[in-house]
């Protein structure tokens, strides 16, 4: 058998324009770390004990709550996590499964539960905006798992706080297994030779505490501080010869641009919802917000008491300190997977997508009650996704769907990326005036968002709504979240006036104020001030919705 050994092309390159890097926008912030802060263990988040398990079924809960995390050295910061103070607990589902999940939420303000990467029915499933649990509110899901082995992840969706609650913390892995990976000769022994590397970065005001609304910016928060795995200053005890780093692109605007320090080949085996089909070598490594990037690193040319740096351009993220370990002789197959490929019908036409702007869709800004385009459920289509922006003043936009995977046909008509090729991926990054050609299967029922992953994008408005049907059932009505109900939650939850409630970004359907820097001056998500609960539920959303799906969407 052919075997990646015999492959001797090493990609030495991030695929992507230098000039689109984040790092050249004007509003770019580079990293630094805070005096006094030493070096200390990765944080690898524990994984999460099922309520109960048979067979066939398995049951969690996942609770909202806030904590305080030693972050830095002084005062604990006060954050917010899945059954932990910071992030969460990593979740692990198996391929045909049926899971069972209580969403319980002991925050002070609703939350939502969004399931990115996994192909669960929407939109209450799903969990972005239009499936709020409340303050002291629990909800039942449940949703049989029918895709391969990948690093999906749970985070906070409700429309437009999405940005302000995963700043707090609402962010966790969810990973899924299959026989496929139990037969692939990987690092596959959790926390010892195989790590989620949850990359985000924040800021810290005075007292270390987070305040999102003075770090807004409409183009996409920066922190200046680099968490991983909510840990500043990092390292790795290595004691095999090789590692799997799960890599995981958590920060709301940061692009993360990794290689070691010696230019260490990482060898590719996964995207962001399968194995890739073939390996893929490189020394440079750019992960998006919401990319989620699998790598072995064989650290064989290294001795007992090295250290081997992984950084992000020119800044250090992560110490790989080596001790002593076995040799290791695996040899990964060519093949690692074979997704599906389904054709397209050529009487289909291509959707056409554009990213306009910050805060626009096809020309519009997001709307919770409009559907922008309706697909039927199973059937493979041609997306032409293009990023509007100049080259001159535009950014990389990461674009997602939700519900759905896709594989990537082209670039500018050109060949994807190396890495982009025979893996189903969810998320991708769309260079100023690029058109990337995807092939989107929506395996489930129900009302899935689309947007950019810069999340303070999203909640500007550059995102909408496709409603994907039976043929049975083609005009079925699905109960949707409207900024009315939203607005007065947030304001009861907050104990202030409607008018006063600050939900950054999203201006569309009268509600919310302008977007400015300026906006430290409003009620922000986590004030102290929270008179009463909203105990809202969803018969009390409008189980009616304006349906553009026959406009400019297709071409």
């Amino acid at each position: 058998m052919e075997t990646i050994e015999s492959k001797d092309k090493v990609y030495t390159d991030y695929f992507y324009d230098e000039a689109d890097f984040d790092k050249n926008h004007f509003r770019y912030k580079y990293l630094h770390i805070p005096d006094g802060i030493k070096r200390q263990p990765l944080a690898v988040p524990p994984v999460l004990e099922p309520d109960k398990q048979t067979d066939t079924d398995i049951w969690f809960t996942i609770e909202s709550k806030e904590g305080e995390s030693q972050i830095l050295p002084g005062s604990k910061t006060h954050t917010w996590g899945y059954n932990a103070g910071l992030l969460g607990k990593t979740t692990v589902v198996k391929r045909g499964m049926r899971v069972h999940v209580t969403l319980k939420n002991s925050l002070p303000e609703l939350t939502t539960y969004h399931w990115h990467g996994m192909e669960v029915p929407g939109p209450i499933t799903d969990g972005a905006c239009h499936a709020p649990v409340y303050p002291g509110e629990e909800k039942q899901i449940e949703f049989t798992v029918n895709q391969p082995a990948a690093l999906t992840w749970l985070h906070a969706h409700p429309c437009p706080s999405t940005a302000a609650q995963v700043w707090l913390g609402l962010a966790m892995g969810v990973v899924v297994t299959d026989d496929n990976e139990a037969k692939l000769p990987i690092p596959k022994s959790y926390g010892v030779d195989e790590f989620p590397i949850i990359l985000q970065d924040r800021t810290f005001h005075e007292d270390n505490q987070l305040d999102y609304s003075a770090d807004y910016d409409p183009m996409g928060v920066y922190g200046e501080t680099p968490m991983i795995n909510g840990v500043v200053r990092p390292y790795v005890d290595v004691t095999t010869q090789k590692v799997r780093l799960l890599f995981l692109g958590g920060s709301n605007r940061r692009e993360w641009r990794l290689h070691f320090d010696d230019d260490l080949v990482m060898t590719q085996i996964a995207g962001d919802d399968s194995f890739l089909q073939h390996p893929v070598k490189m020394t440079k490594l750019l992960v998006g917000p919401g990319e989620r990037l699998q790598v072995i690193v064989d650290f064989k040319d290294y001795k007992e008491g090295d250290v081997v740096d992984l950084y992000t351009d020119d800044f250090k993220l992560v110490e790989f300190r080596i001790h002593k370990f076995e040799k290791d002789d695996s040899v990964l197959p060519e093949t690692l997977f074979t997704p599906e490929d389904p054709e397209v019908d050529p009487n289909r036409q291509v959707r056409y997508v554009t990213m306009d702007d910050h805060n626009k869709m096809n020309g519009k800004e997001f709307s919770m009650q409009r559907i922008d385009m309706k697909a039927e459920v199973g059937k493979a289509e041609y997306w032409d996704v293009k990023n509007t922006n100049s080259k001159d003043h535009g950014m990389l936009h990461p674009f997602h769907i939700h519900g759905a995977h896709f594989l990537v046909v082209s670039r500018n008509g050109h060949e994807p990326n190396p890495n982009e090729i025979g893996v189903y991926k969810d998320t991708i990054e769309v260079a100023p005036q690029e058109t990337v050609r995807l092939k989107v299967i929506f395996p489930m029922t129900g009302v899935f968002m689309y947007h950019c992953h810069i999340i303070e994008h999203e909640d500007a408005g550059m995102m909408a709504q496709i409603q994907i049907y039976d043929p049975k059932d083609p005009d079925k009505k699905y109960p949707l979240m409207d900024m009315a109900t939203l607005t007065k939650a947030f304001a009861e939850e907050r104990g202030i006036k409607e008018s006063e409630v600050w939900m950054p970004g999203m201006c569309t359907e009268g509600y919310g104020p302008e977007a400015d820097t300026g906006a430290s001056t409003h009620a922000s998500t986590g004030a102290s001030a929270h008179a009463g609960h909203s105990m809202h539920h969803m018969e009390h959303m409008s189980m009616e919705h304006e349906d553009t799906s026959t406009g400019a969407s297709h071409r």
